[in-house]
């Protein structure tokens, strides 16, 4: 009797190994390594970031190439390039998570050009997650970033000029829709306008290296001309970008206060844990941000992309026209466009 005990118990501990073997192959193996951001000038960033992975270097330091090239870009309504906000100030929001849930977060920062480093920097030797405004301006200088000049990029100058002819703030669904519509840009909406200039304004970009880690980076000049002193969930850590290594990631665009209201990517990561499919954990989060008031939810944009552990990628938006940006083997950038809660 005692010896058919010890069998069965020993019969017992060897078959979680082995149901877990099973569970596995039949999901394939990991694609890796991988690169996914937010609209199709996720080109910018993820042609920084697919030398770093393509050489097996780690997700943290793709991601952080990411936001440097999109930063970068004058013309593209993320970094002081962007639009500004009511008074003609750009404000700059950044953050950066990595596989070890280490974080980092700048907020309403001023004349300063890489957020997304500040917001490294901030991670790696502080104890803090979040610095904003003058403090966020003060750490950076004092560890070696320099102080831009107080102007306007040409396209973010015109726009705000433009602007101030009514001085409204009335956020427009997928504007690049509208003024590009009926122009032969084929089955994507642009987001590079006629002026040459971006009008996103939030890159996101999760990363899944060789080694199997995942990190994120999200980096945003936020709404243009919204009120002085207002920040989104971009720099938010749980609201525009979540990193769990276990799980995978996820980022968002959009509307940020709508994000910041459901902890957007905090949720995105938790229906995958709960073994939900990227793009379903993401049409799971815009269903809880919808459901409170549909008809309110027509008037505003959010989407978001994810990433799980087996480089498995999804997304999911309320309204038509936002795309995202994959890279993986050879380097080839491939645009989608996310299927959408209103159809």
């Amino acid at each position: 009797m005692k010896s058919n005990r010890r069998s069965f118990l020993r019969l017992s501990a060897l078959a979680v190994p082995f149901s877990q073997i099973g569970s596995a192959l039949a999901h394939g193996p990991v694609k890796k390594p991988i690169v996914i951001s937010t609209w199709d000038s996720g080109q910018i960033a993820n042609g920084a970031a697919w030398p770093i992975l393509a050489r097996g270097g780690k997700a943290l330091d793709a991601v952080e190439q990411a936001g440097i090239a999109i930063e970068n870009d004058i013309n593209c309504c993320v970094g002081l390039g962007g639009n500004p906000d009511r008074d003609g100030y750009v404000t700059l929001d950044a953050c950066i998570m990595d596989e070890k849930s280490n974080c980092g977060s700048v907020a309403f920062l001023e004349r300063i050009k890489h957020p997304v480093s500040v917001a490294r920097k901030l991670m790696e030797t502080t104890p803090h997650v979040f610095l904003a405004g003058v403090g966020a301006q003060q750490f950076a200088l004092q560890n070696g970033f320099e102080l831009e000049p107080e102007a306007l990029s040409p396209s973010a100058q015109k726009t705000y000029d433009k602007w101030l002819e009514k001085a409204e703030y009335k956020p427009v669904i997928n504007i690049e829709l509208e003024q590009n519509k009926g122009k032969g840009h084929g089955p994507f909406a642009p987001a590079r306008l006629e002026d040459g200039s971006f009008n996103h304004d939030t890159m996101g970009t999760l990363a899944l290296d060789a080694n199997g880690d995942v990190s994120g980076m999200c980096t945003t000049s936020g709404m243009g001309f919204k009120m002085r002193g207002r920040v989104g969930d971009s720099p938010i850590i749980g609201a525009g970008l979540f990193v769990d290594n276990e799980v995978g990631a996820a980022t968002s665009s959009g509307q940020g206060e709508e994000v910041i209201r459901v902890c957007g990517t905090h949720l995105v990561v938790e229906f995958m844990r709960s073994g939900l499919s990227p793009e379903k954990a993401c049409k799971k989060a815009i269903e809880r941000i919808v459901k409170p008031n549909p008809e309110r939810a027509k008037t505003f944009q959010v989407g978001f992309i994810a990433i799980n552990k087996k480089g498995e990628i999804g997304a999911y938006a309320i309204q038509k026209g936002f795309n995202y940006t994959v890279t993986e083997q050879g380097g080839a950038h491939k645009i989608s466009n996310a299927k959408c809660y209103f159809s």
